[in-house]
């Protein structure tokens, strides 16, 4: 499977203190995506399961995680991967939410082993135009689904958040950004780096 990063604690995509991970290859190539370095898979992207099961094995050893949360890239560009990965991460915690750009109506019939494990899907394009700062979703347009309906009641009262939040994480390949950013973010972003004398890195 190609994993681009797992990161822990992510709090901006699920209630909780949750482990997210990025998984690489998207044929949907949105326009204004925040992660268009995840449209294609790179070999130093590939990743066992055992390696993934070790990262995420330390983290639950030392942390309290309160959920999962999937994305990209769209986790559902590899189908097989998630249905080697989802298992094993419903043995640690039943909180799982995946974010795919694909419908649940198109998705609902091929994939019913892999929806068992998934607590709520987030599916839908992302439409730059229809973006509004809205909790958890990037625009309008997408859904929030319910698929284990006792998760309901949680989500809802994390959605009551006013307005959606950004964290960013030092990591070693830079600042990560993570969160639904508004339209322009990545234009914004620059010029104050450049205010400042940061030089982008390429």
């Amino acid at each position: 499977m190609y994993i681009a990063r797992i990161l822990y604690p992510v709090k901006v995509l699920g209630p909780g203190n949750r482990i997210a991970i990025w998984m690489a290859g998207c044929e949907h190539q949105c326009k204004g995506c925040s992660n268009p370095e995840l449209w294609f898979q790179e070999e130093k992207q590939s990743i066992s399961l055992n390696e993934i099961r070790s990262v995420i094995h330390a983290l639950c050893n030392n942390y309290t995680v309160d959920g999962f949360t999937l994305t990209g890239g769209d986790p559902f560009f590899q189908p097989n991967a998630l249905r080697e990965l989802l298992p094993y991460l419903f043995t640690i915690n039943k909180d799982i939410l995946v974010y795919t750009g694909y419908q649940y109506e198109e998705l609902k019939d091929r994939y019913e082993d892999i929806f068992k494990y998934i607590t709520v899907l987030i599916d839908g394009k992302y439409k730059e135009s229809e973006n509004h700062g809205a909790v958890l979703i990037g625009s309008d347009n997408q859904q929030i689904l319910y698929l284990d309906s006792s998760a309901k009641s949680k989500y809802q009262a994390y959605l009551r958040q006013t307005t959606s939040k950004i964290q960013n994480f030092d990591t070693s390949d830079g600042i990560i950004s993570v969160g639904i950013h508004l339209p322009g973010f990545e234009q914004r972003l620059k010029s104050k780096a450049k205010d400042k004398g940061l030089k982008e890195h390429l």
